[in-house]
């Protein structure tokens, strides 16, 4: 292995650890290096201080500045060899830069916006959306929060997902497992900082969410790596020592695969035997177009699943409606944080989709959002694969995936978009530790129909000119 852009080690490292806190340093360290590589502050191939050299530089035992390391070459964040020093060896994940959605006018430039992760805002029923905040608004305003959230939206969201996504709740027990969010993140903030304690480990699906991976981490949670295959997770590579499962069973992201049945069941059965808790993140799961929305871990294991819903990717994310169904034991604890922290889901998005959902609206919603994202899907997929290219993915959600062989491949296709004024999203900054998985994922939802039209060809041609990815996997090992 060559590192050709350093020498010398980086000893002015901005690192900072606060003593007086429950956060070990082992964790403050790793994470404070993590993000540094993550923000480009190091670059792969930099130098780092040996562990003892840091730890003297830190006024810390070395221990400290081990255990750091150890984490981040578990994680594949640097690497080195006896003798020969230790180097960053992770690129930065690239970001999204200020500016980049069309037709916004912010930044520099404007880009036609293929990233995944933005809901469909331009069929949105503007007249219905109007009318479910007034009548929001007709509701008398409540004295104090209401920690597990408004008891009509908890009500709304056991029909919803009896309806759309096949989990039965009973009305008794609504009010003892179904908790209103602010969303997904701000859910996984709540049981990082509720359930899990600082040095706990979670088994995170590799690639997977980053944002769950960075609010788990600045929790101190010990977020490890659990490989990903046309299957869903793998079972089997579950860390021992992890107390819970990070997975999203229905629509993998940012793959795009489902987890088959036996591995669902694997998953569950071995969650019991070990005591693991297990995360499903069912971010998009009423967006199917080939089969009905597929069945939750929670209806299989009610007992060690934890399912997170949202409303960001059938709405908005600005409405910060979520929802959380876990065994009691879960929600009290998740209820205990909210109550000594004074935190509670704001009242007025959960009294909007109310009365979306009391009205009709949210129905004939997901049916005309479902319509128009298929429309939208083949169009990609038939565009793409009359190029050549290989598409991965259900036929479900709203992006898709086309692998590539490498890294230098994906990183010409991503960059080659954006001279040309398109954002894509590539596959490196999904991944926790080392990458398994390249290629470029492409969303259809944040642009128009016009715009998804013209930067189509155009990254077409630049998936051709830069080849595809040699086995249907699209791992380049």
């Amino acid at each position: 292995m060559t590192h050709p852009r350093a020498t010398t080690p980086i000893t002015n490292l901005p690192i900072t650890l606060e003593r007086d806190t429950a956060t070990p340093l082992a964790v403050q360290l790793a994470e404070t290096i993590r993000t540094a590589a993550a923000d480009g502050v190091l670059r792969a191939g930099d130098r780092l201080p040996s562990t003892r050299a840091l730890a003297a530089e830190l006024g810390v035992s070395r221990t400290v500045t081990a255990a750091a390391y150890d984490q981040l070459h578990a994680e594949g964040w640097i690497d080195g060899k006896h003798g020969s020093g230790t180097y960053v060896t992770t690129t930065p994940p690239r970001g999204i830069p200020h500016g980049r959605v069309s037709g916004q006018g912010r930044g520099e430039r404007e880009y036609i916006d293929l990233a995944p992760g933005a809901p469909l805002i331009e069929d949105m029923d503007r007249a219905a959306w109007r009318r479910a905040w007034r009548a929001a608004a007709d509701e008398e305003p409540l004295l104090r929060p209401v920690r597990a959230g408004l008891p009509e939206y908890r009500e709304v969201i056991a029909e919803h997902l009896l309806r759309h996504r096949g989990l039965s709740v009973a009305p008794a027990r609504i009010a003892e497992v179904v908790l209103a969010t602010a969303g997904t993140t701000a859910a996984v903030n709540e049981l990082a900082c509720a359930v899990f304690e600082p040095g706990d480990v979670l088994a995170m699906e590799d690639p997977g969410y980053q944002r769950a991976v960075q609010v788990l981490r600045s929790a101190g949670v010990r977020v490890v790596p659990v490989p990903v295959d046309e299957g869903g997770v793998r079972v089997d590579e579950i860390d021992p020592a992890a107390k819970a499962v990070y997975c999203s069973p229905s629509h993998q992201y940012p793959l795009g695969g489902r987890m088959t049945a036996s591995r669902r069941v694997q998953l569950v059965e071995r969650a019991r035997e070990r005591g693991w808790l297990v995360i499903e993140d069912d971010y998009d799961g009423e967006l199917r177009y080939d089969v009905a929305p597929l069945p939750l871990l929670a209806s299989l294991a009610p007992d060690v699943v934890v399912h997170l819903g949202t409303t960001s990717k059938i709405f908005t994310s600005t409405l910060g409606a979520g929802w959380m169904i876990a065994p009691q034991q879960v929600t009290g604890k998740v209820l205990d944080y909210r109550e000594r922290t004074g935190v509670a889901p704001a009242a007025a998005g959960q009294q909007v989709l109310v009365q979306l959902a009391r009205n009709g609206d949210l129905g004939r919603h997901l049916r005309k959002i479902r319509r128009v994202l298929h429309q939208r899907r083949e169009l990609v997929v038939h565009t793409l694969r009359a190029a050549g290219a290989d598409v991965l993915g259900d036929d479900a959600g709203a992006h898709v995936v086309v692998p590539l062989e490498d890294l230098e491949r994906e990183d010409a296709v991503v960059h080659g978009a954006r001279e040309q004024g398109i954002w894509i999203d590539g596959l490196a900054r999904h991944h926790i530790g080392t990458q398994q998985w390249h290629g470029v994922a492409l969303g259809y939802t944040a642009c128009t129909h016009a715009e998804l039209e013209q930067a189509l060809p155009v990254v077409a041609g630049l998936l051709k000119r830069c080849g595809y990815a040699g086995s249907p996997g699209g791992r380049g090992h």
